[in-house]
C-alpha cells in the first residue's frame, strides 16, 4: 500500500514539472488559429509554472491583426499572463505590409519566426506544429 501511494505521489509530481513549449502557426485557417489558442489556454491552466510561446509567420499573419483576427480577444487576454507570449515574424509583417500598430496589443515581434523556433528548440523547448488535419 505504501508503494502504491509513493508511486502516485511521484507520478503526480512528475506531471507538475514545468515545461517550455513553442507553438508553430503558419496557416491562414481560422480553425487552426482557434485550436492554437485553445491549446495554449488549456496547457497554461494545467501547467501554470510552465512557459508557452506561439510563433506566427507566413499565412498566419491575420491571426495577430486587430481588424482581422478571429481570436483577437483570446490573444489579448492570454498575453496578460507572464508565461505566455505571442510572437510574429517581422519578415512576414514586411511581406504583408503590416505595421506594428496593426497588431493586437501585447504581440511581440522577432526578425525571423523560423529562427525563433529553432532557437527555442536548441534551448530545450518542446515543439508543437499547429495545422489543419481535416
Amino acid at each position: 500500500m505504501l508503494f502504491l501511494a509513493l508511486f502516485f505521489a511521484l507520478n503526480l509530481s512528475a506531471q507538475e514539472k514545468p515545461v517550455k513549449i513553442v507553438f508553430d502557426v503558419t496557416s491562414s485557417n481560422t480553425k487552426v488559429h482557434q485550436a492554437a489558442v485553445r491549446h495554449v489556454k488549456m496547457m497554461a491552466q494545467a501547467y501554470p509554472e510552465s512557459e508557452f510561446e506561439v510563433v506566427m509567420y507566413s499565412g498566419s499573419i491575420d491571426m495577430v491583426l486587430k481588424e482581422k483576427s478571429a481570436v483577437a480577444s483570446d490573444i489579448a487576454a492570454l498575453v496578460k499572463n507572464k508565461n505566455i507570449n505571442f510572437i510574429v515574424c517581422e519578415g512576414t509583417m514586411k511581406r504583408h505590409k503590416v505595421d506594428k500598430s496593426q497588431l493586437i496589443s501585447g504581440i511581440g515581434t522577432v526578425p525571423d519566426g523560423i529562427l525563433e523556433i529553432i532557437t527555442k528548440q536548441a534551448e530545450g523547448w518542446g515543439y508543437i506544429k499547429e495545422s489543419n488535419n481535416n
